[in-house]
């Protein structure tokens, strides 16, 4: 295994759920356990995973292993029910977990507020059949006509394009603290704002796309981060619509709402002029995105903020999920700041995290090789995941952004993660190509591309 020079105790999910497989099929009790994540309108995604039969004196490393795996489909592809078969043991962990005041229980809340249902988990009977998969995908985005605005809402600027018939003619990027204020009306008026600027720039608006970190359902707002601060009583009333009521006030014109990683997996498609493309936006947290074989969206929740990449126990915990080991502490502005002093590099303190990911940019752009092992780390890490991600996606491409992969920290990034595939996976390595945009794509490319998302009719 690769060393991640400044953490190492890091335990790579990918390798750790093969050396567990590879363990089980050497045994004589091996079994197969199935897992059916269900979504909203009866669709279904499905993962078979080798365990050993219970009661074999394996069924804590068995529910080790089947917690994790079962936590990245419920976040990769989204669902307000977990479907288990083959194991007995598993389940009633699992449906212990995800109760009220149980280990998941964040993740149970969380999916019930996307999909507006109770979280369940279903124990199917050993005789009974396992599920089966029910997926489908749709057509978003690649419109170039007319005179476009593409706002990209991230978590420390604001990022806003004028598009005209698929040509920038005017960019923006805006610091702004929407994560740490209360009043719903800062966030409205910063948006409004930047919509207007943009609108300025055309003759006139024919249509408005936005890339936001966050789940929506029909442009609405189910969950966003940006306004972690935000009361639900306010979030119900000022912000779930929000988009829909800016929006108005520039015109009435088709406005489509996507989640940032699916932009980026499109922004990705559009330029490659090819498909099976997994975006990932490493900037305030880590997004994913993700476009099929056929160049559509799946429908998937691709959250791999929340994903397990590191299966230590001693891993950085995530405050808002209150888990271990997932995607945000290693592929976002948190994940440089937690390897900095492991590094030797002091930051300040009262700093906010953009300007603390800045110091440590500007360490990089000085030669400093301190910084550079931060970078050389998260390449590490991310070598791994793109493995372990593999695993869920059927991937050909993978095209990072996000002011994370700024400057030389992003180019060290992705050579250490290319080397990690080549040594580990090498598969995988011959027909996975790793991109990274220029430095204007990559500050600005999902504004322009959430510019193409709605169709005008």
């Amino acid at each position: 295994m690769i060393n991640a020079i400044l953490d190492p105790d890091f335990k790579p999910m990918a390798a750790v759920l093969d050396e567990y497989e590879a363990a089980v099929k050497k045994s004589d009790n091996a079994s197969k356990l199935t897992i059916g994540v269900e979504r909203n309108k009866g669709f279904v995604s499905t993962y078979s995973l080798d365990i050993y039969a219970d009661n074999t004196g394996h069924d804590e490393e068995n529910y080790a292993i089947a917690e994790r795996v079962i936590k990245t489909m419920l976040w990769t592809r989204g669902g307000w029910k977990i479907i288990v078969h083959g194991s007995k043991y598993i389940a009633d962990r699992i449906e212990a977990d995800y109760k009220e005041g149980g280990a998941r229980a964040f993740d149970a809340d969380f999916m019930s507020t996307v999909y507006e249902r109770p979280f369940e988990v279903e124990k199917l009977c050993p005789m009974c059949p396992p599920p089966t998969t029910n997926e489908t995908s749709n057509a978003i985005g690649r419109h170039l006509d007319g005179c476009r605005i593409g706002f990209d809402a991230g978590g420390s600027d604001r990022k806003v394009s004028a598009v005209i018939d698929g040509e920038s003619v005017y960019s923006e990027e805006v610091v702004w603290f929407p994560k740490t204020t209360e009043d719903p009306s800062y966030h409205y008026n910063g948006i409004l704002e930047a919509m207007k600027t943009a609108a300025s720039h055309m003759p006139r608006v024919d249509a408005i796309g936005v890339s936001s970190a966050g789940v929506y359902v029909d442009n609405k707002i189910m969950v966003a981060s940006l306004f972690l601060k935000v009361s639900k009583e306010d979030f119900e009333k000022k912000v779930k619509n929000m988009y829909i009521d800016v929006a108005k006030e520039i015109g009435d014109v088709p406005l489509e709402v996507a989640n940032d990683g699916d932009v980026t997996a499109l922004a990705g498609a559009m330029d490659l002029g090819d498909n099976n493309v997994l975006g990932i936006a490493m900037g305030t947290s880590e997004a994913g995105g993700y476009v099929d074989k056929n160049g559509n969206i799946t429908g998937w929740l691709n959250e791999l903020a929340f994903v397990p990449v590191d299966f230590s126990k001693d891993a950085m915990v995530d405050e808002w999920s209150g888990d271990y080991g997932c995607g945000v502490k290693y592929f976002s502005q948190d994940g440089v700041i937690k390897l900095a002093p492991a590094a030797g590099i002091e930051l300040d303190e009262s700093a906010s995290p953009a300007e603390k990911l800045k110091a440590v940019q500007k360490l990089m752009e000085e030669g400093d090789e301190r910084a550079a092992k931060i970078y050389h780390t998260i390449g590490v890490y991310f070598g791994y995941a793109i493995a372990y991600y593999a695993k869920f996606y059927d991937i050909k491409h993978v095209l990072i952004m996000g002011r994370v992969t700024s400057g030389e920290g992003g180019v060290i990034l992705l050579s250490r993660a290319k080397e990690v595939l080549e040594k580990e996976y090498p598969e995988l390595a011959k027909r996975i190509v790793l991109h990274i945009p220029d430095e204007k794509s990559r500050r600005v490319g999902q504004s322009v591309a959430a510019a193409s998302l709605p169709e005008i009719k």
